[in-house]
This record gives C-alpha cells, structure tokens and sequence, in this order.
C-alpha cells in the first residue's frame, strides 16, 4: 500500500516523465523528418506512405528517448524537492535517501519491464515495417549514397530449405561463405557450401567457386560429396532480389525470433557471434530505465545548493557515458574480444556499481 510520500513522488515523477518522453519524441521526428525529406521528395513518396513510415518509427524512437526522459524526471521531481527543502524536511523526519528512492525504483523496475515488452513487441515490428517501406519506396531512387554491403545474411526459403552468407555486395551482386542447407524432418538431406558466389545475368543463376555439395541419406550418413576450385553455374534457387527483399537485419527481429534465428545459423555452421552480442542487448537495455534512476537519485541530493542545475549536468554525462558504454561492449562483442553476454552487460554493470556507490557517498 502506497502511502501520501510515496503517491506524491510517483506523481511528480510520471508528469515529468510523459513531458519528457513527448518533447523527445516531437525533436526525434522533426531532426528526422528534416533529414530525410530530401529523399522523400525525390523519390516522390506519397504523403501516406511518409505518415506511415513515421507511425511504425514511433516506439523505436519511444524506445530510445525512454532512458533519456526517466533520468530527467529523476533529476527534477527530486530535484524541485530540494529546491522547496522537502527533502531536508525529509531527512529531519528520520527519512532516509533508500526510502525516498524506493518508489522511483518500483517505477525503474516497472519501466524496465515495459521497456522489454516494448522493444519485443512494437519497435521489432516497427523497424520491419519502416525498413521495408526504405527498401520498396526510399532508397531505390535515393540520391543518397546506398550502403552497398550487407553482413550476416539469413534467408529460409521454405520450411526446410535455410540459406546464409557473411557478407553480400549489392551492386556487385557478388556473395561470400555461402551456406545452404536442405534438412529433412529429422535429418539433413543436402548442404552446399562456397566461399564465393557472383550472380550471371545472362543465365540467370549464380556462379560458384571454391564449393562443396554434399548429400545425405535418411540416417543422416553422406552418400555424395562434389568439390571444386573452379567457376561452375548452378541454380541455387534464389536472386539477388530475394536477398534485397528477405534478408533481416537483427534489429527487425524480436528477442525469442532472434533466438530462433541463432539456433538455425548455429544448425547451418555460421558464426552467431554478432548476432548473439544483439539479442543480449535487448535484455540488457531494458534495464536502463532502472539503472539511469539509480545513478540520477543520489546525483541531486549529492549537492543540495546546486541540486538541479548539477543533477541537470550530470545527468547529460550519466545518459552519454552508458550509451558508450554499451557501444564499446557491443563492438568487443562484434570483434570476439570478449565473451557475446559479457559485451552485452558491461555498460550495465560499470553502472550499477557506480549508483551503489554514489547512494553509498550520499548517504555519508
């Protein structure tokens, strides 16, 4: 049960949270929509098309501006709090900073949760929408520079057929470490692998070198295995159109599709690693809601006399410096410097033990 303080601080926090989320949003989609109206324009996007691309861009952007927006509501509903000397009246009851942070880190714990759901749910399905309207409307006559390569392809044909490659340049129309495999219902029936393939327009099917296609029969025990060095034509039973059209970045897909992604790439033998490093952190960033309050909390009772405009600063150094944190994880984990969960949840964990040890210093 909720007691008056309790009701009072959850109600300062929550205004200035749906303040805070909205002004982020109104700036997001403005520095967005003036970034992009160049391409829109000369790809003569329809109005409607435009409305709905930024309707499916608003939980990404919600996603984002959450962590921002829950530090700024921690920093002023406490913040005005000292300002009006309630929090000195507080501490002058017996009431100590732990009990004061108690509800803003039932609201932090509740955020994070939301924050997960919503990541999982609506921004996954968003960036899907939003990147195929960019592939099918935008970027096709964009007079923008095209990011011409495309990294840890994913392709299933059908329920058994399953395609990967690492790499994949589009102008060139050329692939490499191609993987293919065929799996029956209990065991693989083919697997055709090549380090390089290059599409021929002329006979519309791909050109493959350095490959090997192996057959299996009902045990799952090979029967016939062809190798070659040399460029050899063979239907491999998609396009180049099929790869612009179905490939999936990581971040159209939710956190148990991502999952069952990895299992499938790890079943076709490609390395997960990237990958893996992307479904952790959609755990990981879930709880940056809770750990921005830890740090915000005792950033404004710290200094007292300067509360709003220290905390105010502070907290633009807190947001930045997690953010880099979890790029600087991120990147080790890309790079197989460090283990793909441990990348995930560094930033996380540097932060924590410093909101353990600032409420440790406040309360001193």
């Amino acid at each position: 049960m909720l007691n008056k303080l309790d009701q009072y601080l959850i109600r300062q926090f929550c205004v200035i949270l749906g303040i805070s989320v909205l002004g982020f949003l109104s700036i997001f989609i403005i520095v967005d929509l003036i970034e992009n109206l160049d391409r829109f324009m000369d790809n003569k996007v329809p109005s409607k098309i435009v409305l709905e691309y930024y309707i499916y861009t608003l939980p990404y952007f919600i996603s984002i501006g959450l962590p921002m927006a829950v530090l700024i509501s921690t920093v002023f509903s406490l913040g005005n709090m000292v300002k009006r000397n309630e929090w000195t009246a507080m501490k002058a009851s017996g009431i100590s900073i732990y009990r004061i942070a108690l509800p803003l880190i039932i609201c932090g714990t509740i955020l994070s949760g939301c924050s997960f759901v919503l990541d999982n749910k609506l921004v996954a399905y968003g960036n899907e929408k939003r990147f195929e309207i960019d592939r099918d409307h935008v970027k096709r006559k964009s007079r923008h520079k095209l990011k011409n390569t495309l990294k840890e392809i994913f392709l299933q044909k059908n329920s058994s057929t399953h395609i990967s490659l690492s790499k994949y340049y589009i102008k060139k129309e050329t692939g490499h470490d191609l993987t293919i495999v065929d799996l029956g219902q209990l065991t693989i029936r083919e697997r055709i692998d090549a380090k390089k393939i290059s599409w021929n327009p002329d006979s519309v099917k791909w050109s493959i070198s350095d490959y090997s296609i192996r057959q299996f029969d009902q045990n799952g025990l090979e029967t016939n295995v062809i190798l070659g060095t040399s460029d050899t034509i063979i239907d491999l039973g998609f396009s180049p159109k099929e790869i612009h059209q179905q490939a999936r970045k990581p971040d159209e897909l939710d956190y148990y599709r991502l999952t069952e992604r990895i299992s499938k790439l790890k079943d076709n033998g490609v390395d997960t690693r990237k990958w893996e490093v992307t479904r952790y952190i959609k755990v990981s960033f879930a709880f940056t809601n809770l750990i921005v309050i830890l740090c915000g909390i005792p950033l404004v009772v710290f200094k007292e006399n300067s509360s709003l405009s220290f905390g105010a600063g502070s907290s633009v150094f807190v947001i930045f410096g997690y953010y880099a944190f979890i790029k600087f994880g991120q990147s080790l984990g890309f790079k197989g410097v460090i283990a793909p969960l441990f990348s995930a949840w560094i930033g996380n964990l540097v932060f924590i033990t410093a909101g353990i040890l600032l409420f440790w210093r406040a309360k001193t």
